[in-house]
This record gives C-alpha cells, structure tokens and sequence, in this order.
C-alpha cells in the first residue's frame, strides 16, 4: 500500500474490506506513530447485484488506526453516498438491534482478521 503522507486534515479517506468501505474524516496525522486519528462517517456495503446499503456512523467512536490502510476517497463518491444518506434515513435508531458502535466494532474486527490471514 502506498505511503499516504499527502493527505491533509478534513479529508475524507476509506478504509476498504471485500464489498464494504469504511468512509471517515481525518482528524489528525499522528506522524510519529504512523496512525490516523478519523471520524467514522458512513459504512458503505456493495453487494453485486443490487443497490448499497449506507450504514451513518456519525455517532461512532473515533479511531485511531494505520495510515498505511487509508485510501483517498473522491468526491463525486463520497457526495453520492450523502446525498443518499440525506434521502433515506438508515442510521441506526435507539430501537435499532444493532448500535452504531456495534457495527463499527464489527468492521473493525472483520478487517483485522483478513489482515492476519
């Protein structure tokens, strides 16, 4: 993966797993340590014949994770994936069965044991 010391504070960079990315905002560049400290903003799950599933994190505990993982996102992407998130509401509701950081967590480990493997 591609040293991503280009990208700057507010950008707004994925974190990929198979079919589902992972959007976030950059909050800060820890240099010394080689971590991104980001902003959970939305999951992305594509599946192949049928439309994305866009999960709103924005309630979600930041992260602090590898820069050597991040990808920039483009904006004409990440627009569209607002746009639609601004349309039909699938943030996870106070009634929801799985919490916000729940699916966060589940990201995150599912992302980590491909990366083991």
């Amino acid at each position: 993966m591609a040293k991503n010391t280009h990208f700057s504070v507010g950008q707004i960079l994925y974190l990929q797993n198979h079919h589902v990315r992972l959007y976030c905002q950059l909050i800060e560049h820890v240099v010394s340590r080689r971590l991104f400290w980001v902003r959970p903003l939305f999951l992305v799950e594509t599946a192949i014949e049928s439309e994305s599933l866009i999960t709103d994190l924005q309630d979600a505990s930041d992260l602090l994770w590898p820069s050597e993982f991040f990808q920039p996102a483009l904006d004409t992407e990440v627009i569209n994936y607002l746009t639609q998130l601004g349309e039909k509401s699938t943030k996870p509701s106070a009634t929801s069965t799985i919490p916000t950081n729940q699916i966060l967590n589940r990201f995150i480990q599912d992302f980590w044991s491909i990366q083991r493997s």
